[in-house]
Order: C-alpha cells, then structure tokens, then sequence
C-alpha cells in the first residue's frame, strides 16, 4: 500500500485535478500520476471538547466497499487506538447520504484487528456525520459487529445507545487461569473482585477501597508479562476500577488496558462503560453514574443505565485534523 499524506486543521484543500465523490476519490495529480484511492479522513478527540485530551480516532467515510487487507493496513498506519470506517445505507434516489441518511455500517479497526465493539470511536463517528458533513438526522443508527447502536444529539454532546455487558463471577477454573493476568494488571495494589464480561472478553478488576484515585493514576502494568500470561482466549482487555469515595463529581474511576489489542492503554474507552455501568450502578443502587477515565489524557464519561438492558453513554468530541490518505 503507497500512503500520502496531506494535513490540514479543520479544513483541506487540493489544488489538482480531482475526480471527486466524498470518502473515496481517484486524483490526477500535477505531474500526471494517478492514485488509485483517496481516502477522506478525520481525527476525532472524542470524550473531549476541547484538543488533544479525551481518545482520538480515526474516522473513514467510504462509499464504497474496501478489501479487508486495506482496511487493516489503513487503521495500522494510522495507529490511533480504533480507526472507524463508515458508509451510508440508502436506497436509490434517496438524496445526498451524508446529509440525509440516518442508516449506516460501521467497523472499528485496531492497528492488528477488527474488534467487536468501539465506543469513543462510535463517539468519533457521529461527531463527525453531525459536525463535519452536515447530517441533518435527529438520530444515527449503526449496524455493527454488536447489533444496531443508536446516536443522538445533546447539545453539544453525543447519547450513546449501547447493550449492557455484564461482568459475572470467575469460576475456580477462570480464577486460577487468569489469576497471572490480575497480577500483571495490578502490581502492589490489593484488589477487590475479579469479574469477567464474557461477551467483549473484558476483565474487571475493581481495587479494594483503601486505595485511591491518584494510587490507580499512578499503577504501571506490567504489559509485555499481560501479553505473555495469557493467550487471549478468555481476555482481551482489562478493566481496573476504584470507587469514587468521597469524591463529589465521581462515582468511580477507572482505566483500560489492552496489549492484546495492540493498544497498552486506551485513553478512555466506551466499550468498557458498558460493563462499568451496570456493575457500579448495582453496587451503588443508582442508575445515572459519572465516570472519570484516568489516562494521561483522560476523560469524563456519563453512564445512564436503563431497564432493558441497555446503557446510554453520553459526552462530547471535537475535530482535531482533517485530511486524506491515498491508497
């Protein structure tokens, strides 16, 4: 794959000659040589309103079908956490997609592999649909690896509609296989409970009331010994949680941990609200939660867990860059 990047903040422009359809387009440049491919791209903060905090990703508007193999090789050369890629479902005659359509497919890529579930970079995606090309929907609909997740605009926030992913119980077997990976995880600190989401492969770790918010903004896991103690076959992210204490914004904290996913760290991440949810809101007996992800540059989450099953995620995003990729 030939790569060519062209960056601009916000805006973009190419002065050659373009055969031009948004998210994929063929260019003729000045000096006669076609590209075969030229993908739209944008770079989302999402979790965030302002740059440079909160998660960013990569956001693909397609309009055509691309070959796996490129998709991969897309998301791994722009190595952001998830790279998402978007197209519209629209019939015949049905207006400009972008603006008008309220259906599209979306695919979220690692820079190793496609994964089943993506929530800052769903985030990402309808900022940029809302913000960035002008869709004029109330609401988006995506139909993805984990059933069709809903979007709505807040304000100047974006509501998530995501299914619940509950953490449950490790059996004696589970907790002597995955007792390595804890430890890996949670070097030094005492944990709690151990609970493992068996639909997204994610461990939930939550540490033992004694220890505070600065202590897990401080843990340093052991990543390369998470990689080589377990295989992946029951785990493929990392969960660790503390609960808020005292504190008068927070009901709980937390980070997310990923090297089997290629991603040691993800700033703040989505997904892992849907198992943070629904356990804090049992262990709470409260339904609305707000959550601080304790990255580096780390975000502000709001849980809202509903009777079927079902959790509204709710925050903010912001476009960083603006460009293209030739391919």
């Amino acid at each position: 794959m030939t790569t060519g990047w062209h960056w601009q903040r916000l805006a973009w422009r190419e002065h050659t000659h373009t055969y031009y359809h948004l998210g994929l387009t063929s260019r003729l440049s000045s000096s006669s040589q076609l590209v075969r491919m030229q993908l739209q791209i944008y770079t989302v903060d999402a979790f965030s309103s302002r740059p440079f905090s909160g998660n960013p990703a990569a956001v693909v508007p397609l309009t055509q079908t691309l070959d796996e193999d490129t998709l991969q090789q897309v998301a791994t050369e722009l190595n952001l956490s998830e790279t998402a890629y978007v197209k519209p479902i629209v019939g015949e005659g049905e207006g400009v997609p972008w603006i008008t359509a309220a259906r599209y497919s979306l695919r979220w890529f690692t820079p190793v592999q496609e994964i089943p579930l993506c929530g800052h970079a769903t985030l990402a995606t309808a900022h940029v649909l809302f913000h960035q090309l002008g869709n004029t929907s109330s609401q988006l609909e995506f139909e993805t690896l984990s059933g069709v997740l809903v979007t709505r605009r807040d304000g100047q926030n974006i509501i998530m509609n995501f299914p619940t992913n509950v953490a449950e119980a490790l059996t004696p077997e589970q907790e002597q296989q995955l007792t390595p990976l804890v430890q890996a995880a949670t070097p030094g600190l005492r944990v709690h409970q151990v609970l493992l989401s068996h639909t997204l492969k994610y461990l939930l770790i939550r540490l033992h009331d004694s220890h505070s918010r600065e202590e897990l903004e401080a843990l340093k896991p052991k990543y390369r010994e998470m990689e080589d103690v377990h295989d992946g076959s029951l785990v493929m992210g990392v969960v660790v949680s503390v609960a808020g204490g005292g504190d008068t914004t927070y009901h709980a904290f937390s980070r997310f941990f990923a090297p089997l996913y290629g991603v040691d760290e993800d700033p703040v991440t989505g997904s892992a609200h849907t198992v943070l949810g629904p356990y804090w809101a049992a262990e709470l007996g409260r339904k609305e939660l707000n959550f601080r992800q304790c990255s580096k540059r780390g975000g502000d989450v709001r849980v809202n867990v509903q009777d079927d099953g079902r959790v509204d995620i709710t925050g903010p995003a912001t476009t960083v860059i603006q460009g293209h990729i030739n391919v």
